[in-house]
């Protein structure tokens, strides 16, 4: 599979298959994120592999109920370590930063054949509280993992007309 196919083929997944992810396969989502850019080349993150039942049982409550969170056999949590720095441009590294590299991951996982739903639908204080993720760091994304039910969702995106435009806004 090439990129543009993942790219087309990848999906939110909320519904997950009771089989676990090969560790050869997490290994190569992990490192997806391991070799994604940061600003200044910091890579000031940490990800948490969540496979424990138990665990991913309370992220249903941190995550406002959504009970596929704890369906999937693996959930990442993405972390930045250091959520204060800011760009020149005015925007924080740590939101850019740990998009691209949860991004990676996605398109990682849709070449291994499992899915993923990028959940930002969380309670921080709830999240670290389960985790034990320091105070001073920030929850960015919650990522389940694994076989989904379907393979393959409807998307509905914009027009092109809608979101590209050139030289000007």
């Amino acid at each position: 599979m090439d990129v543009r196919d993942a790219i087309k083929n990848r999906f939110s997944v909320r519904s997950y298959l009771n089989k676990p992810v090969e560790d050869e396969k997490l290994a190569l989502v992990l490192d997806a994120a391991r070799l994604a850019p940061s600003a200044r080349n910091k890579q000031s993150w940490k990800f948490i592999v969540i496979k424990d039942k138990i665990i991913r049982q309370k992220l249903i409550d941190a995550a406002a109920g959504q009970q596929f969170v704890a369906e999937a056999p693996v959930v990442i949590a993405a972390v930045s370590t250091e959520p204060s720095y800011v760009m020149r441009c005015g925007i924080p590294a740590y939101s850019v930063d740990l998009a691209i590299a949860v991004d990676h991951m996605t398109l990682q996982a849709v070449e291994l054949g499992l899915g993923t739903c990028w959940i930002g639908a969380f309670y921080q204080d709830k999240v670290k509280e389960i985790l034990q993720i320091p105070d001073e760091y920030k929850v960015v994304a919650l990522l389940p993992l694994g076989y989904p039910t379907v393979l393959s969702a409807e998307k509905n995106r914009k027009s092109k007309d809608a979101v590209f435009s050139y030289e000007k806004f």
